[in-house]
């Protein structure tokens, strides 16, 4: 019994064993068949990524390296990259799956074999080492595409040729090497060579016609005189060049250039280098509006300048140039119009051309268009395009600039009197005083006559050839000019253009002054500025706008088909009776030549300002002692208890006090504001009459034979001949340049007064004395 007992139980015991046995068994199976399930799911996404890494590699692999490809298929190399950088982003995740595959191995107690790991960690370096060749070629396409692409300055390396080389500064904004004489500059080596033939211009006597011919070889040097005007607005739209007051950089202004000249080159081939017009002409509108090479221009400037200088009708060119800075309702402001103005004025001045057109300050200019449209607020375009058939003064080189482009071409039937040039190409000037007498434009601009005819006869100017309409016309006027006086001239000066009033700092600030320079005609001497007896600015400043006057009187300014010149005597014999005048009262102190002259006046003038700084520094001194003062007796009555009991009203006679002083103090502020403001006009015009002299000086020392060349008389006295001034500049553009530096102060014991009497007595303030200039209609 206990034998059968104890093999039941034992069998009882070996059955449970069984049942756990195969129980464990059953859960063994269930884990191999899951990790064998497991390992088959990471072989095969395995396997997947690995095929999609082999075919990813083969793409990679059949790469050409960044700097074989050409230049133009750099943009369709990037496109392809980036799309296939967005097609293998899928392996992404099936990297991150067969990740996470062989992490679930792990709670299993499984660890992968050696050849599985080492596949695995294989597979991760494949898709890394993929991610950035992908990253590394994307980038480099863009860097040669931003280097070398269309947008870039690359291409524009082949403007200059050796020695010279191109470069480009940290704000893109280009300079250029010299290697043989190792030095740098900003200035294109063409565009220096253009600027130095540029002053063979300087014998051209008037302003407008020296500005205007200087600006058109500038304009076909550019290029631009093969530009539409439609063509340069559509290029603007194209880049989206809308916000006028938006700045842009070097490479935006490269980009819309080149898009320009890659249009002018399709339609002129052999006159349209791209890479050298986009060089030049960025150069050129760098050194107009971004002087500082600061890397940035104005959109509007950008647009100024290139319409300015396109090619089309004036009156369109007027169009264009309004609606570019007219607002939405199409009409321009004041401060629309000053933008416009300021824009246009810095192609004169970067030429050194722009005193004689009023200056930088456009404000006159402004307040000019306006009261000819009765003080508006704003002006239509018709306004505008009348107040420009005008020709105002600070605008008059944009349509010289036409006349010199029209007649360029121009072949006239006739025969210079002086240089007997036959036919005459160009601008023909017909005297409307004798019959059939012609005149080249190289003999007018150089102010040469023949005998029998002077100066101050009148002359008419024709850009294109005549017609028998014409023709009997002058007649007509030449046979009317036969049986009229001079002072009938005298009576009847016309200007070819419309001045604007500039302000002369005087003795009252606020009361606005009629110059010499602005109505020649409505000019009256008790209207002149009151000048104190030693203020040497106030009357160096009158002596240079009578110059400018004497000028204009000449003929600086023409009108198109029927202008005149003429004048007593030209700017070299006014400078010559200056002379002879100068130390009348003592033969011995007299100067040997106006340079001498214009020393004395210069080492007199700093002191003689400085003297009058000081005593305007004094007065406001002394102002605001008194107004302090003031100030303090009127606080005084103010803040007394004992002044009034606390009842009591104040008296009429307190309040009237009160209000005295307190207008007598508001004047005081004002008259204080008033001479600080003095002072720094008279700083500012300092630094003008400093420069203008020392250019003037500079043109007085050059050689006789300059004089002689452009027309000077062989007959002149000592003085004169010493002068040596050539025709090239107008004597009124020598009293308004800003650019030089002041030049050090001298002392001397020239006695200055007289020396100003002595120019007044030279140059009479009334202009009637003068023989004007009539004008040919």
């Amino acid at each position: 019994m206990k034998i059968a007992k104890a093999m039941r139980k034992q069998s009882s015991e070996v059955k449970e064993k069984w049942e756990n046995l195969n129980a464990s068994a059953s859960i063994w199976q269930k884990q191999v068949d899951k990790a064998l399930e497991k390992l088959k799911d990471l072989q095969c996404a395995m396997d997947d990524l690995d095929a999609d890494l082999k075919e990813a590699e083969n793409v990679r692999n059949g790469w050409k390296p960044v700097g074989d490809l050409l230049i133009d298929s750099l943009p369709d190399h990037i496109e392809k990259t980036t799309a296939f950088r967005e097609e293998i982003a899928p392996i992404n995740l099936k990297v991150k799956t067969v990740n996470d595959l062989s992490s679930q191995l792990s709670p299993l107690d499984l660890y992968p074999s050696l050849k599985m790991s080492r596949q695995l960690d294989d597979l991760n370096m494949r898709w890394k080492l993929l991610q950035v060749s992908v990253e590394d070629r994307l980038k480099q396409l863009q860097e040669a595409h931003r280097d070398f692409g269309p947008a870039s300055q690359h291409f524009l390396s082949t403007s200059v040729q050796f020695p010279w080389q191109r470069s480009v500064s940290h704000n893109k904004v280009p300079y250029y090497i010299n290697h043989e004489t190792q030095t740098t500059c900003w200035d294109h080596p063409k565009m220096t060579d253009l600027f130095q033939s540029l002053a063979d211009l300087n014998n051209v006597r008037f302003s407008a016609y020296r500005t205007a011919i200087k600006i058109r070889r500038l304009q076909k040097a550019l290029c631009l005189d093969l530009l539409d005007l439609n063509t340069t607005s559509e290029v603007f739209k194209q880049h989206k060049l809308s916000q006028n007051d938006q700045l842009i950089g070097v490479q935006d202004v490269i980009s819309c250039l080149s898009t320009i000249y890659s249009g002018l080159e399709e339609k002129h081939k052999e006159m349209v280098n791209v890479p050298l017009c986009v060089d030049m002409c960025l150069n050129w509108l760098l050194n107009v509006y971004d002087s500082g090479r600061t890397g940035k221009i104005r959109v509007q400037s950008l647009k100024i300048g290139l319409m300015s200088l396109s090619k089309g009708l004036l009156e369109e060119k007027y169009r264009y140039l309004f609606k570019e800075v007219a607002g939405p309702t199409e009409m321009c402001d004041q401060r629309q119009l000053g933008l416009l103005l300021h824009d246009a004025i810095q192609i004169p001045r970067q030429l050194g051309e722009v005193a004689a057109f009023g200056g930088s300050n456009i404000e006159p200019s402004v307040r000019s268009c306006f009261q000819q449209n009765h003080n508006k607020p704003e002006i239509t375009v018709k306004q505008f395009i009348d107040w420009m058939r005008l020709e105002p003064q600070s605008m008059v080189w944009l349509p010289v600039l036409h006349r010199v482009a029209a007649a360029e071409t121009a072949k006239h039937q006739a025969k210079c009197n002086i240089c007997k040039e036959c036919p005459i190409v160009g601008f023909r000037y017909r005297s409307l005083k004798h019959f059939n007498y012609d005149v080249c434009q190289s003999c007018f601009f150089s102010g040469r006559t023949a005998k029998g005819h002077k100066l101050h006869y009148p002359m008419v100017e024709y850009c294109i050839p005549t017609t028998s309409g014409e023709d009997v016309r002058d007649f007509t006027k030449v046979l009317k000019n036969k049986f009229r006086s001079k002072k009938y001239f005298a009576k009847h000066p016309r200007l070819g253009y419309l001045p604007v009033q500039t302000v002369l700092e005087g003795d009252n600030l606020e009361t606005p002054i009629t110059l010499i320079s602005m109505w020649p005609e409505q000019y009256d001497p008790s209207q002149s500025p009151q000048l104190f007896h030693d203020d040497t600015h106030s009357r160096i400043e009158q002596y240079a706008t009578r110059l400018a006057q004497m000028e204009r009187t000449n003929g600086s300014f023409l009108m198109d088909s029927s202008s005149t010149t003429g004048s007593v005597e030209d700017e070299h014999a006014l400078i010559q009776q200056y002379c002879q005048t100068l130390g009348g009262e003592s033969p011995v102190s007299q100067p040997q030549s106006p340079a001498q002259i214009l020393k004395s006046v210069e080492k007199e003038e700093r002191g003689e300002l400085e003297r009058i700084i000081a005593d305007l520094e004094e007065e406001q001194r002394s102002l605001q002692i008194e107004y302090e003062q003031l100030k303090e007796q009127h606080l005084r009555r103010g803040i007394n208890p004992l002044a009034s009991p606390p009842d009591s009203v104040v008296s009429p006679q307190h309040a009237s006090e009160d209000a005295e002083l307190i207008a007598e103090a508001k004047l005081l502020r004002q008259h204080k504001g008033r001479l600080e403001a003095r002072m720094q006009i008279l700083e500012d015009h300092n630094k003008q009459l400093e420069s203008q002299l020392h250019r003037l000086r500079q043109l007085l020392e050059q050689p006789e034979s300059d004089s002689r060349l452009n027309g000077t008389s062989p007959c002149a006295s000592p003085q004169h001949s010493a002068l040596g001034f050539p025709l090239e500049q107008d004597t009124s553009s020598q009293f308004h340049q800003t650019d030089d530096l002041l030049v050090p102060p001298h002392d001397t014991n020239t006695d200055l007064t007289d020396v100003m009497e002595q120019i007044n007595n030279t140059f009479p303030a009334c202009c009637s004395s003068f023989t004007g200039r009539p004008q040919a209609m």
